[in-house]
């Protein structure tokens, strides 16, 4: 299953049935998204870039999905007593797509705050329970991905001559509190790229992101269970 995004490194993990219900039921399903996937690249200088809102790679890979068909769905779900609406409640999900045999929920969080990780999962579990989706899935930063940030954002800066922080200005504008910490980091370190890598990184990528490990933890820990889960990190080698 999705062998070609794993040959790239790619994690791939399906939870509670979700590999025979994918491969049996969904076939289709599982090729839309290999082939969304599959040519997922981001320069080096989006990494760096400011700028508010939605990722450029995250952008790109939404675009791939809509136009196969995966669309932002709100599911709404109403409890009803004797011809009265006594409550109401909704679920927005991103990415859905409805196949003959089953439904699949797809959630993209490339650099969220790790909490959106239990309202996905929960989303889901709930969603499964009432019976309106088949699978649900995240895509994410893998740990390849992840752990290598730093070395990535040093190499980049190595070659592109960023030895101090006027020349990250070209990039984005970084605040009074970033500079004391950018600086305290390159003491620290010995050189302005090591300083300036890890602690661009710590702020922008932090551990209390969205990435694998924060992923692995809550799914082990039974969040989500028993909806069948395709769990998918992004590997390093997509950077360019």
């Amino acid at each position: 299953m999705l062998d070609r995004l794993k040959a790239k490194g790619f994690e791939v993990v399906a939870l509670h049935h979700a590999e025979a219900i994918l491969k049996h039921d969904m076939p289709d399903a599982l090729d839309e998204l290999e082939a969304a996937l599959d040519t997922a690249t981001i320069p080096t200088v989006e990494l760096i870039k400011g700028g508010g809102g939605e990722g450029a790679l995250t952008q790109r890979m939404r675009r791939s999905l809509c136009d196969s068909g995966w669309i932002k769905h709100n599911f709404v779900v109403k409890k009803i007593v004797d011809g009265i609406e006594k409550e109401s409640i909704s679920h927005e999900i991103d990415h859905v797509k409805k196949f003959p045999t089953g439904t699949c929920a797809l959630e993209i969080e490339w650099n969220n705050k790790d909490p959106f990780f239990d309202r996905d999962l929960e989303n889901f579990k709930r969603l499964h329970a009432d019976g309106v989706i088949s699978v649900g899935m995240i895509v994410t930063r893998g740990s390849t991905l992840h752990d290598g940030l730093r070395e990535i954002i040093e190499d980049y800066a190595i070659n592109n001559n960023i030895n101090r922080v006027e020349d990250i200005q070209a990039f984005y504008a970084p605040t009074a509190r970033q500079i004391k910490i950018i600086e305290a980091a390159v003491r620290s370190r010995g050189t302005f790229q090591k300083g300036w890598s890890h602690a661009f990184v710590s702020d922008k990528f932090g551990e209390a992101t969205t990435h694998w490990k924060k992923l692995e933890d809550r799914v082990h820990r039974g969040v989500g269970n028993p909806c069948p889960l395709l769990l998918i990190g992004l590997p390093r080698n997509i950077v360019i």
